[in-house]
């Protein structure tokens, strides 16, 4: 079961935090859409870090239906990637609906070291569920300094090595519960036929505002990365889904499908 995290979290706008998108091809081991970083060097040892005790805004991966998804959490640096795998560790938050996680309950961070992209991370406990290890690394490569982790066990390993564990179209900007503006972007990473997928955003009532097919750099086999913008229409500010499925090249159903809510401006 995991550890479920009683009250709501803070996620106001941070003005200290300075955002890095960073969108990468296909090509290498990381496969990483958006990445985050912020005026610290993100690392544990072997360089320099700025002293700060300021709050940033990271991305937990848990899972939703037993695939890798983000969520968003405030840590307080200045060591920001083991601040990130504690809580990623600490399981989801009461307000995280539908997030589970295969991390052993208790299990505690005993280290982390982060030099040449190497995340190197000592847990109290080693998670054997391949679930489990692809939270860790799929939080920690979020990071531009770590590229591939190391458990200790055999060579470090970095997101290509969960492809089973990740969703078909995985949606890593925006998270669940942001609120967004019309023609905000999408982004992530994609494996879909033919590297293509459709998307809908519907308000509070289900009401389609907008919809329309999107393809990826790479697919068929190979993840790939995809960006688009999204603009609608609304008269008040509601709730609303960003729904991201693959048409089924059998018979035209819906499969991989996800959904992301989100507050519509």
């Amino acid at each position: 079961m995991p550890n479920i995290r009683v009250g709501m979290r803070f996620r106001g706008a941070l003005s200290v935090l300075v955002v890095l998108v960073v969108l990468g091809g296909c090509g290498g081991d990381h496969n990483e859409s958006e990445q985050t970083t912020t005026q610290e060097t993100v690392t544990e040892t072997g360089t320099t870090s700025t002293p700060t005790q300021s709050q940033v805004a990271v991305k937990l991966y848990f899972l939703r239906g037993g695939k890798v998804s983000p969520v968003q959490r405030d840590v307080t640096g200045p060591a920001v990637g083991s601040a990130a795998v504690r809580e990623l560790l600490d399981g989801p938050a009461a307000d995280d609906p539908g997030v589970k996680t295969a991390i052993p309950d208790g299990t505690q961070l005993e280290s982390l070291a982060i030099d040449g992209g190497v995340a190197s991370v000592q847990l109290s406990q080693q998670p054997a569920d391949e679930a489990a290890l692809a939270q860790l690394v799929y939080t920690l490569t979020q990071f531009p300094t770590v590229k591939r982790v190391d458990f200790g066990a055999d060579r470090p390993v970095g997101r290509r090595a969960f492809e089973a564990e990740t969703p078909a179209v995985l949606v890593e900007s925006p998270l669940p519960g942001e609120s967004v503006q019309s023609g905000f972007a999408v982004r992530g990473t994609a494996n879909t036929f033919e590297a293509t997928f459709n998307y809908e955003l519907k308000d509070a009532s289900g009401v389609v505002l907008r919809k329309n097919f999107v393809t990826a750099t790479s697919g068929s086999g190979t993840r790939g990365t995809f960006s688009f913008r999204v603009p609608y229409q609304v008269d008040k500010p509601q709730d609303g889904r960003l729904v991201v499925f693959e048409l089924s090249a059998e018979n035209g159903s819906r499969i991989h499908q996800s959904e992301i809510p989100l507050h519509l401006q």
